[in-house]
């Protein structure tokens, strides 16, 4: 039976006893114009204009309408229908699609978009995580949620639409990847009409972000003052130089560039200035700047909001991603589609996004189109996963108009085939920014090193303590949190503790007390994690560093006589207690130590990098998880498993490590109004500043003791004000994350 017109999408409490309505029609047409405007920016408009038009096809449905209007009460998130006991409003799209398209296998692109706008695209086939595939929800026995859809008094031409022509992108190889872009613009425009119905407020906060232009001009203004005040060193000189050649290599044309510059040369803001002017003369819309570590993105954020202000900065990383089968109007709402000129993100959120098949992640894929990527730390990209990362930059940077910036001290020349074994394809038509690195290493040699003459003879932590207590400042770097936190409990009262069981407000806090401390000349001992290696621009007249891969000797070396106010700072490798933990830092270490054993080898020279990257690289398999194959094989046929790959492609496996939200400064504030108004982007901004990732056996156990609760679905934060400390974290049984989370 139809039911009464106007069809509605959406519902909003405007009172108690009044209820605002959400046109369904306006809905699909706003979402409609909106999706293809993003997908045009790619060529692929009609695909996005149609997708847009039948993905809420299903809420036609009689079912659907009474739901909503009666059953759901005061539901506001009732259309959201990965919650339980919803009604299911996506899968006639999907079907109608098959059924325009007939037997041509194009009807399938469709399909995957509209019936995983809620709940993530699914596999063409069954896939290994449990979720529904494709074929099961187009099967015969669903027609029926079509059927009562096509029997309403439907807009004019709604169903006979013009069907999309263009063809995929990048061919097999780049048609998951393009899927995927498509699918972003789908559930951002999905996002964003709903958030205006119902959040005109939050609606409105999206808009007013200064233009690349003006942020190039803010970014000259500011190294115009850093020049005239900078001491006339030789290092500044470096720095100077290395700016202008990167400024002048900013009209080339777009692509994949390598900057190899050595630590301490000024490559973050060099990278950045490539990047606005590069954006600026190219029509590109956005930077995103890309750090291996979650430890230390706050640190470059705050430098880039020193510059720039609050407004045209997002920072985000991967705590309170949103669980799409606990989803509801607020989680949705607190996503982030990367709306602002420059985004300061982990590789995690970004290589994990660009391989995602859930909605939460995908839906800022398309902000990178027409962008600039700053990957900064190159050496760190995980090697496991090193074919398909390839293949992404490669597709980003040919079809999506996506500049890359190979940003490092390190360079393992991914661009060169003949590092790697196994054919893999290697990253096409790198233009390196900087001319003849290896001058520039021997201008900014600065550090002499000495190596232990046996590289199996272990020290003890009470020898290091030792050690390290005859200087007066001193910087030691230990390969792992428990190593971390064990040294400092020997070390001088006084020392500092640096390691991500500190939140990043907390470890800016430090950083910046410890900086200060070092510009007075006052004297200061240093415990760390690798997390002070890249970002973190400290200046020690000597540093320890347990033995490591070459490329964090190298970064452990850039943070002594950084400035080059000494004739020559002082580093001392020495073989700790135990070897890194297991998984790529031991590879890389047993990778080094194969290289410096014997003697003979300088492990901060230029040429020594390419030799280690191409034993580590032989050490490992390039796609361990079989993602290529995954997105690749059925391509032909639009048979791909979308969400099997996603599931495989975790740098981070996220079932073994959790954000948990501390009580740290405001930190305590911010959970106080989280527990009464749920998640809001705003907000989620704020938070990430005071979050910490532990093991999720360790947080169910805090969840037991009631040290923690779950404030929202998939949100943790802290209840005992016992459980951090103010000198080393958060207090965990279990310090030392999964290997593999060491990537970020």
């Amino acid at each position: 039976m139809p039911v009464l017109q106007p069809a509605i999408a959406h519902i909003r409490a405007v009172s108690e006893t009044v209820w605002a309505e959400h046109d369904l029609e306006a809905h699909l047409e706003a979402v409609s114009a909106l999706a293809s405007e993003f997908a045009s920016r790619f060529g692929s408009g009609d695909w996005a204009r149609v997708a847009g038009l039948w993905h809420d096809l299903g809420k036609y449905r009689p079912a659907f309408q009474r739901y909503i209007r009666t059953v759901s009460g005061s539901q506001t998130d009732a259309h959201i229908e990965t919650t339980p006991g919803r009604v299911d409003h996506s899968t006639a799209g999907a079907l109608h699609a098959i059924e325009r398209f007939g037997t041509d296998p194009r009807g399938r692109i469709l399909a995957y978009l509209i019936a995983g706008h809620h709940a993530g695209l699914p596999d063409w086939h069954s896939d290994e995580t449990g979720g529904a595939a494709l074929t099961a929800r187009l099967a015969a026995q669903n027609r029926h949620l079509f059927e009562e859809v096509r029997a309403q008094s439907l807009p004019s031409g709604l169903l006979d639409v013009r069907l999309p022509a263009t063809p995929p992108l990048g061919g097999r190889a780049g048609f998951a990847l393009w899927v995927r872009m498509l699918f972003s613009c789908l559930v951002d425009a999905d996002f964003l009409d709903t958030e205006a119905f119902m959040s005109s407020e939050r609606a409105a906060a999206r808009r007013g972000f200064p233009e690349i232009g003006r942020l190039r001009d803010q970014l000259e203004a500011h190294m115009q003052v850093l020049e005239a005040t900078a001491p006339p060193t030789s290092v500044n000189r470096v720095r100077a130089d290395v700016l202008q050649r990167c400024r002048a290599r900013a009209a080339d044309a777009p692509g994949v560039f390598s900057l190899t510059v050595p630590t301490g040369g000024g490559k973050t803001l060099a990278s950045l200035a490539f990047a606005l002017h590069h954006a600026a003369l190219h029509g590109k819309r956005r930077i995103v700047y890309a750090i291996p570590y979650t430890s230390i993105i706050e640190q470059t954020a705050d430098v880039f909001r020193e510059i720039f202000g609050d407004d045209a900065i997002v920072e985000h990383h991967s705590a309170a991603e949103v669980d799409e089968s606990r989803e509801d109007h607020r989680t949705r709402l607190a996503c982030e589609n990367w709306d602002a000129p420059i985004v300061v993100t982990t590789n995690v959120q970004l290589f994990e996004s660009l391989f995602s098949a859930r909605t939460s992640r995908t839906r800022k894929l398309h902000s990178i189109v027409d962008g600039v990527v700053i990957l900064d730390e190159t050496q760190l990209l995980p090697p496991d996963f090193l074919q398909p990362l390839l293949d992404a930059i490669n597709g980003l940077a040919r079809h999506y108009g996506v500049t890359f910036v190979l940003s490092t001290a390190t360079q393992p020349a991914l661009a060169s085939t003949r590092w790697f074994g196994g054919g893999i394809r290697g990253l096409d038509g790198v233009r390196e920014l900087i001319e003849a690195p290896a001058v520039l290493y021997a201008q900014l040699r600065r550090v002499d090193v000495n190596m232990p003459e046996d590289l199996t003879k272990r020290v003890s932590w009470p020898e290091i303590a030792n050690a390290l207590g005859r200087h007066e400042s001193v910087l030691c770097i230990v390969n792992s949190r428990r190593e971390c936190r064990e040294l400092h409990r020997l070390m001088p009262a006084g020392t500092i503790h640096l390691s991500a069981l500190m939140c990043g407000q907390h470890r800016a806090e430090v950083i910046a007390r410890l900086k200060q401390m070092l510009r007075r000349g006052e004297p200061v001992r240093v415990v760390s994690t690798q997390l002070v290696e890249a970002g973190v621009d400290v200046d020690f007249p000597v540093v320890y560093r347990a033995l490591a891969g070459l490329d964090a000797i190298a970064q452990a070396a850039g943070r002594c006589n950084r400035e080059g106010r000494l004739s020559r700072g002082q580093m001392v490798v020495f073989v700790p207690p135990a070897p890194s933990p297991a998984g790529i830092l031991r590879k890389a270490e047993q990778t080094a130590v194969g290289i410096l054993a014997g003697g003979g080898v300088d492990p901060l020279s230029h040429d020594a990098f390419p030799r280690y990257f191409a034993g580590l690289y032989a050490r490992i398999e390039p796609d361990k998880h079989g993602i290529v194959d995954l997105l690749t094989a059925g391509a032909g046929e639009a048979e791909v498993a979308f969400r099997t790959a996603s599931s495989r492609f975790r740098l981070i496996d996220d079932r073994e490590q959790q954000p948990v939200f501390v009580r740290y400064g405001e930190g305590g504030r911010w959970l106080d109004v989280l527990r009464a108004t749920g998640p809001e982007r705003w907000l989620m901004r704020k938070l990430q500043r005071y979050c910490v990732s532990i093991r999720s056996q360790e947080l169910h156990a805090l969840l037991r003791s009631g040290d923690v609760t779950e404030l929202s679905p998939g949100i943790f934060a802290q209840t005992s004000g016992a459980l951090y400390d103010s000198a080393v974290g958060l207090l965990t049984s279990m310090p030392d994350p999964p290997a593999g989370s060491l990537v970020l």
